[in-house]
């Protein structure tokens, strides 16, 4: 049976510092190897970020030994204040027009066949970066053949973005939910529900063969019942794939876990998705959205 958290009562004392919680056995990762050194320089050759450095990724270890990475474009400086995510906010930066290239090169250095490509939040840009995803997809794919998979905020509704980036013709569009909608006002602070189904829907309904994704992180106070909503929303808005992960607090800044969801139950909720009909669901403590992302896409076609 899953444990079902109840609603932190807002008039609650919060503690000052609250203590620092340990991580159970099963979210334990190994150590770097010399491998990731030649993925390290040839981001920081190319002056690239990752979403692996900025939201302080568990899997980077992994990944980056495997000579691969997830390119965050569009600056390092978030304009939405999530309560999860490590990366910087505040005042933006400016466009770099040639940071296309610099990222297809990359991904021609690295040797990809799969491409994962996402953002910062650019509420401050008219198309929300919408143009710059375009000219990604559209560099990477001319310099590798590689096969290309989007994680895109949301665009503030715009729809004329959102076809945008549809025009490139990416393999995958991803966008993440990252939790229930009663959590959003804590956790994705200036992000809308309704607008996150519009846009997988109007993806979906613009190019019916393009896969579509999203993910969720659990432990931040959902309860099972709100992920299943959740799930069946996401299935009627015509998602493909689905990821579910283990939310880390990232700095003591950040949300704390309310709860350490163990394996076997990601197992039993992965095994209860896939009842709803997604072509994969993903489901453990260290998944990530861009985490094994190729495999994932390739065993959605299959």
């Amino acid at each position: 049976m899953l444990e079902i958290l109840g609603e932190l009562s807002p008039n609650a004392a919060q503690p000052q510092a609250p203590p620092v919680r340990r991580l159970p056995a099963w979210l334990k990762r190994p150590l770097p190897q010399p491998e990731m050194l030649f993925t390290s320089s040839v981001i920081h050759d190319l002056r690239l970020e990752t979403v692996c450095d900025s939201a302080k990724c568990p899997n980077r270890t992994e990944c980056w030994s495997q000579r691969t990475a997830t390119f965050m474009v569009l600056g390092n400086v978030c304009t939405r204040p999530c309560g999860f995510c490590s990366v910087p906010k505040g005042k933006t930066e400016q466009v770099e027009a040639d940071e296309p290239e610099r990222v297809a090169e990359a991904a021609a250095r690295l040797g990809l066949k799969y491409v994962v490509i996402t953002s910062v939040t650019r509420d401050d840009l008219p198309d929300g970066g919408a143009e710059h995803f375009h000219r990604c997809v559209s560099a990477v794919r001319h310099k590798t053949g590689a096969t290309i998979e989007v994680l895109t905020p949301d665009f503030m509704g715009n729809r004329a973005a959102i076809a945008r980036v549809v025009e490139a013709a990416p393999e995958v569009f991803n966008h993440n939910t990252e939790t229930v909608p009663r959590l959003y006002h804590r956790v994705r602070r200036n992000a809308d529900y309704r607008r996150t189904l519009d846009l997988l829907r109007q993806v979906k309904q613009t190019a019916p063969g393009m896969t579509t994704k999203s993910g969720l992180m659990l432990g931040l106070g959902e309860t099972i019942e709100e992920l299943f909503d959740v799930l069946a929303d996401l299935r009627l808005a015509g998602c493909d794939i689905l990821t579910l992960g283990q939310y880390l607090q990232p700095t003591p800044a950040h949300l704390p876990v309310e709860r350490f969801v163990p394996p076997e139950e990601f197992e039993e909720i992965g095994r209860r998705a896939r009842g709803l009909g997604f072509s994969l669901v993903a489901s453990g403590p260290f998944v990530r959205s861009s985490y094994h992302a190729g495999e994932m896409a390739e065993q959605a076609r299959s």
